[in-house]
């Protein structure tokens, strides 16, 4: 199986040149926020960046929209890179954050997460689901998204997959509120609903996912927000940003030193399906959703347009990344974003108890608390 891998990658990306992925560096290398020496570990950062689902363009899938679009290259980067900031939170939730995919995984788990992204309209995370829920945020099929957009639509998306035992919260002015989010994710038995689903564990906390829209520049980055980045990456409830370099989506799954790795949606790939990971067609089509080896770019040359990830599995996890918040993020010259116990009184109600499920999926959602420039012209049609 890693001969089909390794046919698979080099399918991708055209050549068999050993990249210049992990510089060899005394500094700390941080993925997903985990610690790993450049020198001693690079084995297992390659090992864990493969693990990572990798979501790319792809073409040859069932139209969508009025359009009839076969592909999504050159509009979909950043749906793409939404998708893998949520094929993490679910392998991390639903597997585990140690969890390493092989070649030879058919654990039923991992294929039920990896079936959520193919392009199947019933898939609940696929391109057409992104695509076609981006109505609700003013965006046609074909569209590009910028981060706040696709944080949108994926909180939405979220609410009609209970398998996924899953809470988004896209924060609002730059700003974290505790008691917006303890609503959201403190399962109780008036508003908790898991266990009418039999495969639900019942719980007192939801996992949380809790994305940051943020702009750190006019058209570059500010140099003032370097370390806040560097906090973020370094927490350990960290999975990410959703990013890029200017008219490029990327997936920055971590740093080192004064760069940022990443991964690319920028490849073209057929579609399929993986199923049963029976045949070697589906072996073929899952290994497409593992890169061998990720790419770095310096902070400095990434688009000021993003969206910090972080993934709260428990309330004390929760509390954990609250702490990391206030004690080392806010005390920056410059903070990236700020934490407080309740909501500024110039925001009005809460919008949290707005029940999605009593909607019809791809009408008009009312357009909700968009209080932040999601400067989308930043991503460009490529």
């Amino acid at each position: 199986m890693d001969a089909v891998f390794d046919i698979c990658y080099l399918s991708a990306e055209g050549n068999n040149v050993e990249p210049d992925d992990i510089p060899q560096t005394k500094e700390s290398v941080w993925i997903l926020g985990k610690k790993y020496s450049p020198v001693q570990d690079l084995d297992r950062i390659r090992r864990d960046i493969t693990s990572i689902i990798w979501c790319t363009y792809r073409k040859g899938f069932i139209p969508i929209g009025d359009e009839g679009l076969t592909s999504d290259k050159g509009w979909g980067c950043m749906l793409r890179c939404g998708q893998m900031v949520l094929g993490v939170a679910l392998v991390r939730i639903h597997l585990s954050a140690d969890w390493v995919w092989t070649p030879d995984t058919r654990d039923p788990t991992y294929l039920k997460i990896i079936q959520r992204f193919e392009e199947r309209k019933q898939a609940p995370y696929s391109i057409h689901q992104v695509a076609l829920m981006g109505a609700s945020e003013g965006k046609g099929v074909g569209q590009w998204f910028g981060p706040n957009t696709v944080a949108q639509v994926l909180k939405k998306l979220v609410v009609y997959d209970k398998w996924s035992s899953l809470a988004i919260h896209v924060a609002l002015d730059n700003t974290v509120v505790k008691k917006d989010i303890l609503y959201q994710c403190v399962v109780n038995n008036d508003r908790g609903d898991s266990s009418s689903t039999p495969d639900i564990v019942p719980t007192d906390w939801l996992p949380l996912l809790l994305i940051v829209p943020l702009r750190l520049g006019l058209s570059e980055i500010n140099p003032v927000y370097i370390n806040g980045l560097k906090i973020c990456f370094q927490s350990p409830q960290s999975i990410g940003v959703i990013g890029g370099k200017p008219n490029q989506a990327l997936y920055l799954v971590g740093c080192v030193e004064d760069e940022v790795i990443y991964l690319d949606p920028h490849t073209t790939q057929k579609s399929g399906l993986v199923e049963n990971k029976m045949t070697d067609e589906q072996k073929e089509m899952d290994c497409s959703y593992h890169c061998k080896y990720a790419s770095r770019i310096p902070m400095l040359a990434m688009d000021p347009s993003v969206a910090v990830c972080f993934l709260c599995r428990t309330k004390n996890e929760f509390e954990e990344l609250c702490n990391v918040i206030e004690s080392k993020l806010m005390r920056e010259s410059q903070p990236l974003f700020e934490i407080c116990d309740k909501r500024p009184t110039h925001w009005g109600p809460s919008t949290a108890d707005i029940d999605l499920q009593n909607t019809s999926l791809f009408t008009e959602f009312e357009d909700v608390d968009r209080q932040f420039d999601d400067s989308d012209d930043e991503f460009e049609i490529l």
